[in-house]
């Protein structure tokens, strides 16, 4: 097992993940000054059990699916699903886990159960496609995975053709629990002795896509679960008992899983979660359980505006978080005079877990994207990591109490330069040392808040018969920020019409995730290239 300058005893019998963590020397700084935690500690006791000894356990933890479920409600369900994990299906401290499912409190039920056994969960969205799922499942060398029944399709498939993924175990997460995972949880206890993991044990893989396509899984040690918790949660938004969270994004991405999950659980507030989170439906439930923090994106936001002039009431809320694709002054403005309260725009990572630039209830302004969170610090660089003056647009560079470790892959030397997280956005700071969004640096599209790799798109596309050369670009779009832009040369005969548009959308979305597809196609003659054939996508942006 490597070793690591500071890193703690692990708990871990399985050391997959500690043995493929990045060199030392291609490790980012990681100040941990003021966040002190145990050297063993498992993060998903600390949400649960701990909550129940602190005096919470009547409290409401989780609402979802028609029903509320207490904070002693939740320990003991995950206390049961852990004992089935380790005593039927043989989960050790360190074996990987994948879970599969919408936003719902079986899902948040898996993953605590998950990782009181000790495993390291890889969080999946339902919209994901067995040859995606496959990628992951290779890259982590899965072998177990859970999933809502109602999901099972694409997962069967790939395990039918995986080297690795040999169990699939089906959860209902429907209020029923009636499926495979939830019957055999019923003979079990309600205490379980939890895995006495190092809290510089891995306890979470979130996977995101690079320009390549190719999945990059950026490790989360179970103290940095607590750190953003400890730090944005407790600093920025003031979390109390009396909060109660709702939001769109998935808990398979890192900023769901921090505000719809760990951020409540963390202080004795409750999470109230959609499996369809469209605006229409978070109004209702804001209006219903009078929810006080939403995470959504500015494109749900503006939704939810136009419905307040309809008579939808939304005085509940108290903090309304913007971040997942830069937040359009015109939005904020908006929401300012209507509600009287700042919307809190910030920028967060997968690699960094979540938020570590963000506005502030008493220091915000249009059009930025505020201070470092406590712990982190930023600075705008040039290509030779020299801080640039004021005012200048340069790279964004961030080190704090998390940090990039990518799982084996050579693409740490990318994201981390000097001790610095290269965050891959380009961003300007103000006289005043606030900052400022400028774009991306890289190829992602970035569209209501999803982050879309270009080349993955055109791969799907080219997969189709009827396309021989294609390019794919982010244009920007009212509604959406970006939308996906296909640029599509057809084979000889074919007709560039309106049923040729909606086949190819239908093939990308049969292909890959379906919220990638192109919004936008255009048929052209033939792509923009180089001398030696590459293609000038610059030159389609216009």
């Amino acid at each position: 097992m490597p070793d690591f300058p500071g890193l703690g005893p692990s708990g871990h019998t399985d050391t997959f993940t500690r043995d493929r963590l990045p060199p030392a020397d291609q490790w980012p700084e990681i100040p941990l000054q003021g966040f002190d935690y145990p050297e063993y500690m498992n993060a998903a006791v600390e949400l649960t059990d701990r909550m129940v000894e602190k005096g919470f356990g009547d409290h409401t933890a989780l609402i979802g699916n028609g029903r509320m479920r207490t904070y002693k409600e939740l320990a003991d369900w995950t206390n049961r699903l852990a004992h089935v994990l380790v005593e039927d299906y043989g989960i050790k401290p360190g074996n990987r886990v994948l879970i599969r499912s919408a936003n719902n409190p079986a899902m948040v039920a898996a993953w605590l159960a998950a990782t009181k056994a000790g495993a390291v969960v890889v969080n999946t969205m339902p919209m994901l496609r067995a040859g995606e799922l496959a990628a992951i499942v290779d890259k982590a060398e899965i072998a177990f995975a859970l999933c809502d029944t109602r999901l099972m399709e694409e997962l069967v498939t790939c395990a039918k053709h995986s080297a690795f993924l040999k169990t699939v175990v089906g959860f209902d997460g429907t209020a029923n629990h009636d499926a495979e995972l939830d019957r055999a949880a019923l003979k079990k206890s309600v205490r379980f002795q939890a895995v006495q993991t190092g809290r510089d044990d891995v306890a979470l893989i979130g996977f995101t896509s690079g320009t390549t396509g190719t999945p990059k899984g950026a490790l989360a040690f179970h103290r940095d679960l607590l750190i953003i918790a400890d730090g944005y949660a407790r600093e920025v938004l003031g979390v109390t008992p009396e909060d109660v969270f709702v939001g769109s994004p998935p808990l398979a991405f890192t900023f769901g899983l921090g505000g719809l999950a760990v951020f409540p659980l963390r202080f004795g507030a409750a999470a109230a979660l959609l499996e369809q989170a469209s605006p229409a439906n978070m109004i209702s439930l804001i209006q219903e359980h009078r929810a006080t923090v939403c995470f959504t994106a500015p494109t749900a936001y503006r939704a939810m505006m136009k419905a307040m002039e309809e008579g939808a009431d939304l005085s509940s809320l108290r903090a309304a978080v913007s971040a997942g694709e830069t937040l359009p002054a015109p939005v904020y403005e908006e929401w300012m005079a209507k509600t009287g309260k700042p919307m809190l725009d910030g920028i967060g990572a997968t690699e960094m877990l979540h938020i570590f630039l963000t506005n502030r209830f008493d220091d915000h302004r249009p059009a930025c994207t505020g201070r470092p969170v406590t712990g982190y610090e930023a600075r705008i660089v040039g290509e030779d990591m020299a801080e640039l003056p004021r005012g200048e647009v340069g790279r964004l560079a961030v080190r704090g109490p998390t940090g990039c470790r990518y799982l084996a892959d050579d693409r740490q030397g990318k994201y981390v330069r000097d001790g610095w997280n290269l965050t891959g956005d380009s961003f300007w700071q103000d006289e005043e040392g606030r900052f400022h969004f400028a774009a991306r640096s890289d190829d992602m599209i970035i569209s209501a808040g999803y982050n879309i790799a270009g080349p993955e798109v055109e791969a799907a596309l080219l997969s189709h018969p009827d396309v021989v050369e294609c390019a794919v670009i982010g244009a920007p779009d009212e509604e959406r920020g970006m939308i996906v832009e296909a640029h599509v040369v057809l084979a000889e005969g074919r007709e560039p019409d309106a049923l040729m548009v909606k086949l190819l959308q239908d093939h990308v979305k049969m292909t890959i995730a379906p919220y990638k597809y192109p919004r936008r196609v255009v048929f052209v003659r033939a792509l923009p290239k180089t001398q030696t054939g590459k293609i000038q996508r610059f030159k389609l942006r216009g």
